[in-house]
């Protein structure tokens, strides 16, 4: 049990609330461990017909989901070479794939900040309920990371070349972009939502259609739509990010006059170099794999991310290590990005990352079927 998790089990259904409102929620390994036990209790226990989740912040419960991972402790954990940063990620995913395969309702309130582990966290809910203030992200790339998480199976499944612009440029998006990218399904009014999360655990769940009346009462269900809201955006990432290679796609963002394909270019080359290439990548590996396979082929990745044996680099010499520095430790906002240009990044250096330190018998997340 974690001290930032409420769990709770009243009216049949199974309550968990994000209790870290300092950090905006970052996942701890006790988070990690404390949602993944209660997650596989419920997950067999005839009582429990629903599951649902929340975070919250310094007002109380909802205000915020997940911010992500805790990046300091990835910081600490990787400079002290201690275990713990490949319990995180080996239990994180375990945790994520578990999402998928509950067998029975899982309702997420993705209030305000939905970053990074906080995707991982939600998207295998079967019920993604999202606010006015809902603000989604993938941002790993800043930090020297890729869309983790099992990012790669999601991302990879938006329509068009959006799951490459989420990965590569960690765009915020809020609920009426989320929901037409198949991020989210459902709207509610973040005032309704304390409403909403009482009104579960009243429910009759002998009536076959309870959740169904429940969702008709308390959200507004996506409307059928154009693929992106901003059609003058969704044109824009489908011309630029359809590109083969992250030179091609930078290239194309430079000749374009567009403010936002300028600003679009400017934020790229705030990010790793390397894990630019790596992510576009993952992302194009995993658009035929399955959820099992994504997050195997992502516990190799980040494995590397923190020992790039092939680069020679460990510790402080990581791209990771630096951005995370450089974003929360210093603050400086300086990264040393190694190579520093996008041109600079070879297949050398890129390829490596996709390869398993592991035999198939002995990797972490063998049981993943």
């Amino acid at each position: 049990m974690s001290e930032f998790l409420l769990l709770e089990e009243k009216g049949g259904v199974g309550l968990i609330t994000l209790s870290r409102p300092k950090a905006m929620n970052a996942l701890s390994l006790g988070m990690v461990r404390g949602i993944a036990g209660a997650l596989l209790r419920w997950k067999d226990d005839p009582t429990i017909h629903a599951i649902a989740m929340r975070g919250s912040d310094k007002n109380g419960p909802f205000g915020n989901f997940c911010a992500g991972g805790d990046i300091r402790f990835f910081h600490e954990v990787a400079m002290a070479g201690t275990p713990q940063l490949e319990d995180f990620f080996t239990e994180e995913y375990a945790l994520n794939y578990l999402t998928h395969h509950l067998g029975k309702p899982l309702i997420a309130f993705l209030d305000g900040i939905v970053f990074g582990g906080g995707m991982g966290l939600c998207q295998g809910a079967t019920h993604r309920l999202v606010t006015g203030r809902t603000k989604m992200a993938m941002p790993e790339t800043l930090i020297g990371l890729f869309a983790d998480v099992g990012g790669g199976y999601f991302l990879s499944r938006c329509p068009g070349a959006t799951g490459q612009w989420l990965a590569l440029t960690g765009q915020h998006i809020n609920a009426d972009q989320a929901i037409s990218l198949d991020l989210a399904d459902w709207h509610i009014e973040a005032a309704h939502q304390t409403a909403a999360w009482d009104g579960l655990q009243t429910l009759d769940w002998t009536k076959a259609q309870a959740l169904d009346t429940w969702l008709q009462g308390h959200t507004v269900a996506a409307q059928a739509g154009p693929p992106y809201p901003d059609m003058h955006a969704w044109g824009l990432i489908n011309r630029h990010f359809s590109h083969a290679t992250v030179a091609e796609i930078l290239q194309s963002l430079d000749t374009d006059p567009d403010p936002w394909a300028q600003e679009t270019a400017a934020g790229l080359r705030k990010r790793s170099p390397l894990m630019l290439h790596v992510a576009l990548e993952h992302v194009r590996r995993a658009r035929t794999m399955s959820l099992a396979d994504d997050l195997r082929m992502e516990r190799d990745m980040v494995r590397h991310c923190f020992h790039s044996a092939h680069l020679g680099r460990s510790g402080a010499a990581t791209d990771t290590v630096e951005g995370i520095r450089a974003l929360v430790i210093d603050k400086d906002q300086n990264p040393q990005w190694n190579p520093a240009r996008v041109e600079d990044v070879t297949l050398q250096m890129v390829e490596p990352f996709f390869q398993s330190p592991w035999p198939v018998f002995s990797h972490p997340l063998k049981d993943l079927v």
